[in-house]
């Protein structure tokens, strides 16, 4: 028998002991040996539960009990999630967390210390809540060589950027929309401004490519700067702006990766993946193109993640050795402001004319885009390939009285 404690019962963690019991059965079934959920950590008392006598506000007495042997942290956070799991995987019990700002920041460390005890560190559900995406990855994708990784990472963007799009909203009314329905919470920033998008494409990428990719690395910028004129101007030029997390392996070995809002064709993949829906793009030497749809996030898609962790961790009898990466130098992701893109830009000046002449003089073979009601004194283009450092050096050509609106960059998926 597998006893089993949950971290946490916040939406995520008591989705997972919902669906435990709901599904104990089959659960049983597929690990092959009875399951019980023995303790469930929480400062929280929940007497009106069924099964209320299995909370416990006190860590030590999960951790020093021997026959728990598979952990569920769904506490989320950096710490005291951290402090329990190293210490639970040094005791020797396998965890399965959804918690993604942990297995960003940690997960070479972590995982280290589950190899080093001969027990397991699972984290489906801390990328794509109850799309399949881990696994995949270092299973059925691993004759690859993985070159790229892009996707559509957050569903609460997702949701924005489809009701400007497709209903011509504002991003402030879209947020508050967002909001009321649950999608955002009361103070949106981690989604608005990328960083959680940016905590799933580090653990993607290192997943991929190897070598631990940290937060504080990867250029990150989120949607608050986009307006219903840029929403326009990407259907001029034949596509829809989304919220993308993308890494890339690049021929010296090193890797490029960011987050930002970038024009996508509408012919991609990714273009159609619309409201919550995320959609995860692996690009493969063998394969080609694979893309992973579903609902990103969720009560219970996350907690479908965690327990089918919990199950494949109480068949394991060793630590897996394909689920792993190792920790990596301070280099290893370049400036992305080396890497070359070509760049949605609009501007506006007093100067008229004469700062359009300029423009085209800057930006010559650009691909010029028009909207309904354009000012006569706004201007957006498409630039051809060039680095950031070199867009900001014609850049720095302008006259003060020219105000660049908006910069987005293209990616062609």
């Amino acid at each position: 028998m597998a006893k089993v404690a949950v971290l946490g019962h916040g939406v995520v963690g008591s989705g997972v002991v919902e669906l435990f019991h709901k599904n104990k059965d089959s659960i049983e079934a597929r690990a092959g040996q009875h399951m019980e959920v023995k303790y469930i950590l929480d400062i929280r008392d929940f007497p009106d539960l069924p099964y209320h006598d299995k909370f416990t506000k006190d860590f030590q007495l999960i951790l020093n009990d021997p026959e728990i042997t598979v952990v569920a942290e769904v506490m989320g956070g950096l710490s005291p999630a951290f402090e329990y799991v190293k210490s639970l995987l040094e005791h020797g019990k396998s965890v399965v967390t959804s918690n993604k700002e942990l297995v960003a920041e940690k997960g070479a460390l972590l995982l280290h210390i589950a190899k080093e005890h001969n027990v397991n560190f699972f984290f489906e559900a801390s990328v794509g809540g109850g799309i399949p995406i881990i696994r995949p990855m270092h299973q059925c994708l691993a004759a690859n060589e993985i070159t790229e990784i892009a996707g559509i990472l957050n569903g609460t963007t997702n949701f924005i950027l489809t009701k400007m799009i497709h209903d011509q909203m504002s991003f402030d009314d879209a947020l508050k929309m967002a909001q009321e329905l649950g999608y955002a919470e009361r103070n949106p920033a981690a989604d608005v401004e990328g960083r959680d998008t940016c905590r799933k494409i580090c653990i993607l990428a290192s997943l991929a490519f190897g070598s631990h990719v940290y937060p504080n690395t990867v250029y990150t910028e989120g949607i608050t700067n986009l307006t219903l004129e840029d929403v326009a101007y990407a259907e001029d030029w034949g596509g829809v702006i989304k919220l993308i997390g993308r890494a890339k392996k690049l021929p010296d070995g090193k890797l490029t990766a960011g987050v930002f809002p970038a024009f996508i064709g509408e012919h991609s993949q990714l273009a159609n993946i619309d409201d919550v829906f995320n959609g995860v793009l692996i690009r493969g030497d063998a394969t080609g193109d694979v893309v992973f749809y579903g609902r990103g996030a969720g009560k219970f898609p996350t907690a479908s993640a965690v327990v089918a962790d919990m199950i494949d961790v109480a068949k394991a009898n060793t630590t897996s050795k394909s689920l792993s990466w190792e920790d990596s130098a301070e280099n290893h992701v370049v400036d992305i402001q080396t890497v070359p893109f070509s760049f949605y830009l609009r501007f506006c000046s007093e100067r008229g004319d004469e700062c359009e002449a300029q423009l085209r003089e800057l930006f010559p073979d650009s691909t010029w885009l028009a909207r309904k009601k354009q000012p006569e004194n706004e201007w957006a283009f498409i630039t051809p390939v060039m680095t950031g450092l070199e867009l900001q050096e014609r850049l720095a050509r302008l006259d003060e009285a020219d105000q660049l609106l908006n910069r987005i960059r293209l990616l062609d998926y």
